[in-house]
């Protein structure tokens, strides 16, 4: 049955598996299949032809898995690349900006709206564009905040070294009146409860953080319920995990960013 069929959940690498866990517990029955190309990591340095290519080939072998649906789990992919894939796949296709701006959105009241991604999401301005489309009344402030990554990836996550790197990037948002900000990238929300602390501080306590993985898994259960797409049942849904490169490295940090022990889960490798 279509039902039956897993979701598919791809990313350049670990991030990704943030929304996987926020997929699992918004729809627990659901079987996800998650593929982090951790051969061609990071996708957001790359040039946009090249994220292209690479996501095209990630999106294909999913579907060739079976996928019924499609959840583009990088904010770089998604910048780049989603029109692309909603074109070329005869399945659903589901990226991480457009939900996280408009939880952002929506996250606002003085409709000034700060955003931290990596390099190559801010540059391709996706985040301005998909909350223009929303409501053009809220101005984004986008800044890069690249060392959060490496932080999450090596567990560095609470501490003297996550606060310095996190008041470094969120002090400017200070003198711009942003009082809500959208983690725009899948690592972020490891490193959540640093930065809801310094953004209190530095920006006021009534500052909101929004948790984009949250946004996505939000969005992806109103998509299923709207095309009668969802497993019906209560019966836990199972998941597999596919890298392109160093399945034993992926599986020792994955029961970190999915919140879950999947020690006994099996990281198969995979030739894209």
């Amino acid at each position: 049955m279509e039902q039956a069929r897993p979701i598919g959940v791809f990313d350049s690498g670990l991030g990704g598996l943030t929304v996987a866990r926020a997929v699992r517990a918004a729809l627990p029955a659901e079987h996800l299949v998650y593929l982090g190309d951790t051969a061609r990591v990071p996708y957001g340095t790359r040039s946009a032809h090249t994220v292209i290519r690479y996501a095209r080939s990630c999106a294909a072998h999913l579907q060739r898995r079976g996928a019924k649906l499609l959840v583009v789990a990088c904010n770089t992919v998604s910048a780049v690349a989603l029109d692309m894939l909603r074109v070329e796949l005869d399945i659903p296709v589901l990226g991480v900006i457009q939900p996280g701006a408009r939880a952002g959105v929506e996250a606002t009241r003085s409709q000034r709206l700060g955003v931290i991604a990596t390099r190559g999401t801010v540059a391709s301005g996706a985040y301005v564009r998909a909350t223009a489309a929303l409501d053009p009344r809220v101005e984004v402030f986008a800044r890069e905040a690249p060392l959060f990554v490496p932080l999450a990836e090596e567990g560095w996550v609470e501490g003297p070294v996550p606060e310095a790197v996190a008041r470094r990037y969120l002090a400017p948002f200070a003198q711009e009146g942003v009082d809500a900000l959208v983690l725009g990238c899948t690592h972020y929300p490891l490193l959540r409860p640093v930065i809801e602390a310094v953004s209190a501080e530095l920006l006021g306590p009534g500052t909101r953080v929004v948790d984009g993985a949250e946004a996505t898994a939000a969005a992806l259960a109103a998509l299923l319920e709207d095309r009668a797409m969802g497993v019906e049942g209560s019966e836990r849904g199972g998941m597999e995990l596919l890298v392109t490169d160093l399945p034993d490295r992926f599986g020792e940090v994955a029961s970190r960013f999915l919140g879950e022990d999947v020690s006994g889960l099996e990281v198969e490798q995979v030739d894209l």
